[in-house]
């Protein structure tokens, strides 16, 4: 994401993007994390808890390399949140329940930053032209989009990403063993991918509509101003 913006030559748009990345980091991607720990606590497993993770410091959830990911492609990972499945009643469809939580959580609040963009839009539609408002414009559009980009990548159906949680579910037992015996090798195969670039496509792709989809909704308030 930043490689972009500072390929634009857009010095003011960088130095935002690179704030909203910060921003993301630090106040959002725990809120992922928490997300998971909750759900799980709440079902019945004290795991989380016990290893410090049902918090909202950025401490306790930031993975260094998932954290750079975020700032220069847009999407990346933090720790995951260890579970024991034994501890649930209905293991399979709890552990789903848990993993679904963190991508939601992003989706959630992209809604709210987008909320508050078409804002400030409206209220510099009305008239308020201060510089503070057109940084925030940006400020809420990037720490949205990289939102998006954290539930698109991690509803992603490949071990250890959430969406491989969403697969054991959907799958028999005996195949998902086998699925989750690869694990490792997948991981390694999709960071390649990423720094590649051949996943960025498809990815950005799918961010995009579902932030299509995001502006439209929350547009919808401040039609009468936009």
């Amino acid at each position: 994401m930043l490689l972009n913006l500072l390929r634009s030559g857009d010095k003011l748009t960088a130095i935002i993007g690179l704030f909203s990345s910060v921003f993301v980091v630090f106040c959002t991607l725990p809120i992922h994390e928490y997300a998971h720990a909750l759900i799980a606590t709440k079902l019945g497993d004290e795991t989380p808890r016990l290893q410090g993770r049902l918090t909202i410091n950025p401490l306790a959830h930031i993975d260094i390399l998932g954290a750079l990911m975020i700032f220069f492609v847009g999407f990346g990972y933090a720790k995951p949140v260890q579970v024991n499945m034994r501890n649930f009643k209905h293991p399979k469809r709890d552990m789903m329940l848990t993993a679904v939580a963190g991508p939601l959580s992003n989706i959630i609040m992209a809604t709210v930053f987008m909320l508050l963009r078409y804002a400030f839009i409206a209220a510099a539609n009305r008239g308020f032209t201060a510089t503070v408002i057109t940084v925030c414009i940006y400020f809420f559009y990037y720490a949205a989009y990289i939102n998006v980009g954290l539930a698109v990548f991690n509803i992603l159906p490949i071990p250890p990403l959430d969406g491989s949680r969403v697969v054991s579910f959907l799958l028999p037992q005996k195949y998902y063993f086998k699925f989750m015996q690869y694990e490792r090798y997948v991981i390694i195969a999709i960071f390649a991918l990423i720094f590649i670039g051949i996943l960025d496509k498809p990815l950005a792709f799918l961010s995009g509509l579902i932030m299509q989809g995001i502006s439209f909704i929350t547009s919808l308030p401040f039609h009468a101003f936009l």
